[in-house]
């Protein structure tokens, strides 16, 4: 009598027993408010390290806050722009971003005016998660900033927007000197084309 190959019989081609899927187990409503609870906590504990004297400390706490995406978290990250640090003002400004809270847009839009352009960057990464219309002018304007890393942001960002008045300025970086610039921008103005042919959802053909 013939026999199935190793696989048909649940076995590898070693003679190992092959590995059955495990099927993911729906958590109880206990375990559910439990891990609801522990969040809490590690987002409390999160913003307290934000005050910490310690740099270490207030950075990544900056950082995995964004992780967390609790808007307890948008007041406190909001302060924390103005971290001595630039390395916490950044990772606050992205961590914004990736809450997605409105209220962070006027805090963000205000740091695209910052000496430092770590601070510039992470506002424009952090506009461009928010994807908010008043945040395109802006970061038009920065798509001239001194710094390529700046300015390939600013690229990137007005993409997520999804503005079409952002087009032209695009359209003329690039020309950009930096390679980079010049992709992102050339990412933006595609991302903004299959946005402009897409058609909307549910709308009936005429």
């Amino acid at each position: 009598m013939a026999y199935g190959g190793a696989e048909e019989n649940g076995m590898e081609s070693s003679g190992a027993p092959s590995a059955v899927p495990l099927q993911k187990r729906t958590l109880t409503p206990e375990e559910l408010a439990g891990q609801e609870e522990n969040r809490k906590r590690r987002v409390q504990e999160y913003l307290r390290l934000l005050k910490s004297e310690y740099l270490h400390f207030r950075w990544n706490a900056a950082e995995a806050l964004g992780d967390e995406g609790d808007p307890a978290a948008i007041e406190p990250l909001i302060a924390a722009l103005k971290d001595p640090y630039v390395d916490v003002g950044w990772l606050a400004a992205k961590s914004l971003g990736k809450i997605g809270d409105p209220r962070a847009i006027e805090p963000l839009l205000a740091l695209l005016s910052s000496d430092e352009k770590w601070l510039r960057t992470g506002a424009a990464w952090g506009l461009g998660k928010l994807r908010d219309a008043r945040a395109v002018g802006p970061l038009i304007l920065l798509l001239n900033d001194t710094k390529r890393g700046v300015r390939k942001t600013a690229a990137w960002a007005l993409g997520e927007c999804g503005d079409d008045r952002a087009a032209p300025a695009l359209t003329g970086a690039l020309k950009d000197p930096d390679a980079g610039v010049r992709a992102a921008a050339q990412e933006a103005i595609d991302i903004l084309a299959q946005k402009k042919t897409k058609p909307i959802s549910g709308t009936a053909v005429k």
